[in-house]
């Protein structure tokens, strides 16, 4: 019985954690799908994340011609979008600052200083006229209910342009994230025609904060590449340089902070800092009396935000599933989505045309035919429709189809004062109108390729003009800290203590350094340690040697001698300090407890002086007290060697022989 409990109850925690198991395995993926698919990464039909998609459509429903509070706009927008205000204000006051999409009107903030909009009952937004060209078209536009069934959306919009290269993207989803970077207007106008045309293309990014960029390194915007991009600094006069433009991805009050916390710590030097970037960036740095400019340009690169590195991973939404591809590969779906559209819309309107032809065409025919005076005597609708129809009958050969009830109906309802004044000429002049137009849409659909790069020329003609790159790209070749970090920092050292730091005037003087440069210390106890200088470091108490190590490497020669705590005798050795890892302890004796009684550095191997002069202590019963030791004897090895036996007693005093 016992058994068959315990059995049951295994299953039944059995059953309830695997249920559980699944359950969390679910809710997490159905978490995972939704913020990829639904709010963090844009879709590839037209470019757009959800909440941008759901703005413009709001915007697209509210149009009149005239600006719309962004308040308002967020309010309407919510019947789509469930997600709160502050994401809808956010993405439309991005979208506002960009221009392209949004027209802004009153304070959308300042991308180059990084100043927050308004408030949105202060500021108004509408579309622009290149939105609603290549954006809306509810006759190709797929549709879906709203998340309350409300209303309806698109599921996207039938965009006409490549607009995820135009404005850029980013967001983080759950287990990926998208980093696409803008694109210049006629660059991607150039690039979409060339691919039409079947020739060879290349596009890279144009930041809104210009700079200068080096892409050698950009793999056309998948994971893995890398953008190098500098502000643009000029001389303006020997001690003041100027920041005219930002790299992307900083304000010019990131920027600031950057330089003034580099002088802080001794990376550089400068005197002040002067803001005055209004609708353009203009950043002064006043150097001290004696400066370098062009060194300090260089350090500038080099320790503070004036150059950045960003890395692309350009992801979007396909098929319902997140997948990453290249820049070029996004430009040339979107221009085969253009394509494909502008054929939807001339094949609609040649439908359109025919229709209205047809229509035309029997209207013609029942008002000069007076097909209309043989329904007077006609009793019923069905006699109606009858005699209009053997009416019509000698004349339909001329028809591109047959005639339907819906056709007769609408005959039906045309007003007596419309056959009055029906004029044959007009209604010939309208018929060539009609036939013109579609010779015209044939001939397009037949040249479907030209037409669509037609349409791509007229929108580079039409919205192009003046919009110039922003971005210089050049070559930035990589600048070494170490040759242009200045020795403007003092390094003092608290021996007893055991801390070594930078500017402390009440401590003992080691020598000039740079905030770059390792420090390595050796203590009595034969721990040795390496460290990155800093303003103050914990090395170990009782240091008995303190020096900056040479970038270059240390070549020079060391000789130590210690008492060895387990067996009592003194030993020495010569040692170069070979390769260390910064901030580990490395003991230069092996017994714990080891002190040090000589430690020397020497420059080279021939400077080593040949003989040591010893004195030992004389209550263990030394005889001798004193004596010379020959050091020429004792072999370089490694800084762990135990050494060469020196005395058997306590070694009192070692200085060099004369």
């Amino acid at each position: 019985m016992s058994a068959k409990k315990s059995s049951a109850s295994k299953n039944g925690v059995f059953s309830a954690e695997s249920s559980l198991a699944t359950s969390y395995r679910n809710w997490f993926l159905e978490y995972a799908s939704y913020v990829i698919l639904d709010r963090a990464v844009p879709h590839i039909n037209d470019g757009l994340k959800p909440v941008q998609r759901r703005i413009l459509h709001t915007l697209w429903e509210m149009d009149d011609g005239r600006f719309h509070k962004v308040a308002n706009v967020v309010g309407a927008c919510m019947r789509f979008h469930p997600h709160g205000d502050a994401s809808i204000g956010a993405a439309l006051v991005g979208m506002g600052q960009r221009g392209y999409l949004i027209e802004p009107q009153g304070n959308f903030g300042n991308v180059l200083t990084g100043d927050d909009a308004a408030a949105p009952r202060y500021i108004e937004a509408r579309l622009t006229p290149f939105a609603k060209e290549v954006l809306f078209n509810p006759k190709t536009t797929t549709w879906q209910a709203s998340y309350d069934g409300r209303a309806r959306e698109p599921v996207t919009v039938p965009a006409k342009f490549p607009l995820v290269l135009l404005d850029g993207a980013e967001g983080i989803a759950v287990g990926l994230s998208t980093k696409i970077l803008p694109h210049n207007f006629n660059d991607l106008c150039r690039a979409s025609v060339n691919h039409l045309q079947g020739k060879r293309f290349r596009i890279v990014p144009d930041f809104p904060t210009g700079g200068i960029a080096d892409f050698a390194e950009y793999n056309d915007g998948e994971r893995g590449g890398k953008v190098k991009v500098r502000a643009k600094i000029e001389l303006r006069s020997k001690n003041v340089l100027a920041v005219t433009e930002l790299p992307f991805g900083t304000t010019t009050e990131s920027l600031i902070d950057s330089i003034l916390a580099a002088n802080a710590k001794g990376k550089i030097k400068v005197r002040h800092v002067d803001d005055n970037t209004a609708d353009e960036v203009e950043i002064l740095i006043h150097l001290p009396q004696g400066s370098e400019p062009e060194k300090v340009m260089q350090q500038l690169y080099v320790f503070t935000d004036c150059q950045v590195a960003i890395s692309p991973a350009a992801c979007v939404i396909d098929n319902d599933k997140p997948v990453f591809i290249g820049v070029s590969e996004i430009l040339k779906r979107s221009a085969e989505r253009t394509k494909e559209l502008l054929k939807s819309e001339l094949d609609i309107r040649l439908a359109e045309l025919e229709q209205q032809w047809h229509w035309d065409s029997l209207e013609r025919i029942f008002i000069e035919e007076r097909i209309y005076r043989r329904i007077e005597k006609a009793k019923s609708w069905e006699e109606i429709v009858e005699e209009i129809r053997e009416g019509l009958k000698p004349f339909i050969k001329g028809l591109k189809r047959p005639v339907i009830d819906d056709d007769i109906a609408r005959l039906t309802e045309i007003k007596i004062k419309r056959i009055s004044a029906f004029n044959r000429f007009q209604a010939d002049e309208a018929m060539k109108k009609i036939e013109t137009e579609m010779k015209e849409v044939k001939h397009n659909l037949k040249n479907l390729n030209d037409y669509a790069i037609a349409w791509f020329e007229k929108l580079a003609e039409k919205y192009g003009k003046g919009i110039k790159r922003k971005t210089q790209y050049d070559e930035i070749e990589q600048i070494s800290a170490a040759e242009v970090v200045s020795a403007n920092q003092r390094l003092y050292v608290n021996r007893e203590e055991g801390f070594v730091g930078l500017n402390w005037r009440q401590h003992e003087f080691i020598q000039e350094c740079t905030i770059l440069d390792d420090v390595i210390c050796i203590m009595a106890d034969t721990a040795m340690k390496v460290s990155r200088v800093a303003d103050k470091i914990f090395m170990g108490k009782d240091i008995v040697h303190c020096a900056i190590l040479p970038k270059d490497g240390d070549k020079a020669f060391y000789v130590m001698m210690y008492q060895d705590k387990e067996s009592g005798k003194a030993f020495v050795k010569k040692f170069q300090i070979g390769g260390v890892t910064r901030d580990k302890l490395y003991p230069l004796a092996k017994a714990e407890g080891s002190r040090v009684v000589y430690f020397q550095r020497f420059a080279t191997e021939k400077s080593i002086p040949k003989k040591l002069s010893i004195t030992v202590d004389g209550r263990g019963g030394a005889r001798v007290r004193e004596f010379n030791f020959d050091l020429t004897e004792v072999p370089v090895s490694n800084r762990a060697a135990k050494g060469i036996t020196v005395s058997k007693w306590l070694v009192k005093s070692v200085k060099p022989a004369e």
